[in-house]
């Protein structure tokens, strides 16, 4: 194989430990490797760091190793160029398997080079990667204790899942700290309800159930909690709001979208960052985001296949403004929803338009422009003769003579 590079370096990682191999190709053409084992404190990375210059190399890889290799990155990343590796992508020929023999396979492929760095955003990116990562963490926890409420109640057999909607609304509120209190009486509660659609005979019903005080003190905790949530998620919301100031031409344009808001957009900068040059091209992007169609062949024959894994951040957010899309009137992304959704199914429909809403996404990025979109009527000027041929036939297989008179 050829050589594409002089002085590399291999790195190893683990929790406690990290083997280094260093390989260099001599002037003679003899190779050369050394192997040092470093711990993983901010000190010996610096040691590691310091090891690494003495031979000055240029490149250094690392297996991409749960959360253990941002640390070293951080380190090492103004003073080399890093490649962080998808273990798949490292798999070494049989053979006996060590820590050494890990750190040296590493280094003589990245010096080959045979592989393939994946995307490492700037260091502002990173951390606005990981607020709104956070951030929906916690709001996924605020979901799950909201089931546990309503577990409680159907617990006590209190139906207020069925005159209310939503029964952390201000209704809802007041009638889940009122029975937290000890307010039983079925009257009393429904006089707490506001604007809901339900009768007040029908909320009374509903709040009539069995509650004890083991559910006091239940429905107490969950409130509690929920309330300490929201106010962590609002903290989130204005740390985000600081951090993305940076970027507020590149939300402008994301939020032309018709099915993309503040949040959404928030997310997508967070994960793709704002700087297309890294994806060539729109296939690498969605490819990366996991929307690209999988690809299975053999002997010629294009087999069915499941969509590739990805950043699965990304892929939640496309998914979820794919679902938004689906549910607007009069533009083309919900006419591509109307025409595969027909034939292939609603989730398939929105994989399809996860992929197409990825697209318009990195061309809003790499020309900075906003989304213009095409017309109900796009896939139908596309194609118009296959369209009048298709309704032709249909007509004329319920026994019509159709003849066709062009309009001025």
């Amino acid at each position: 194989m050829d050589i594409i590079l002089r002085v590399v370096a291999g790195l190893d990682i683990g929790k406690k430990l990290i083997l280094a191999c260093r390989r260099r190709i001599e002037a003679d053409g003899r190779i050369r490797k050394e192997v040092q084992r470093f711990g993983t404190t901010t000190r010996e990375l610096r040691k590691l760091c310091e090891w690494l210059q003495e031979w000055e190399i240029t490149h250094v890889a690392m297996e991409a190793t749960g959360v253990y290799w941002k640390p070293i990155w951080n380190v090492l990343e103004e003073k080399f160029e890093l490649m962080l590796v998808n273990p798949q992508h490292l798999k070494k020929v049989p053979g006996r398997k060590t820590d050494v023999k890990d750190c040296e396979w590493i280094a003589q492929l990245v010096q080959h080079g045979l592989l393939q760095p994946s995307f490492v955003p700037p260091v502002e990116i990173r951390q606005l990667r990981d607020l709104t990562r956070m951030r929906y963490k916690f709001i996924r926890e605020k979901g799950s204790s909201i089931n546990r409420i309503h577990k409680v109640l159907e617990d006590c057999n209190i139906k207020l899942g069925i005159v209310a909607s939503d029964i952390m609304g201000v209704s809802g509120k007041n009638i889940l700290k009122a029975l937290s209190e000890g307010i039983t009486d079925p009257v009393e509660l429904a006089a707490l309800a506001h604007r809901l659609h339900a009768t007040t005979a029908e909320i009374s019903e509903a709040v009539d159930g069995h509650v004890t005080e083991h559910h006091r003190f239940q429905l107490r905790m969950l409130l509690s909690h929920i309330k300490h949530l929201d106010e962590t998620i609002e903290n989130f919301d204005n740390h985000i709001a600081d951090k993305i100031r940076a970027y507020e031409k590149e939300v402008q344009i994301l939020q032309t979208h018709p099915a993309i808001k503040q949040r959404s957009a928030e997310c997508i900068i967070a994960e793709m960052g704002t700087e297309m040059a890294v994806f060539p091209t729109e296939s690498q992007l969605s490819s990366w985001a996991g929307v690209s169609p999988g690809m299975n062949e053999s002997a010629g024959r294009r087999k069915n296949a499941a969509t590739i894994k990805g950043n699965r951040w990304l892929k939640r957010i496309l998914t979820e403004i794919s679902w938004a899309c689906a549910r607007t009137k009069n533009n083309r992304l919900r006419a591509r929803y109307d025409r595969l959704v027909k034939r292939r199914g609603k989730k398939k429909a929105i994989c399809a338009l996860s992929h197409t809403n990825a697209v318009i996404v990195y061309m809003m990025l790499k020309k900075h422009c906003e989304y213009k979109d095409l017309g109900v009527n796009y896939y139908d000027r596309l194609r118009p003769e296959a369209i009048k041929r298709y309704y032709i036939k249909r007509l004329q297989n319920l026994g019509f003579n159709v003849i066709l008179e062009t309009v001025a």
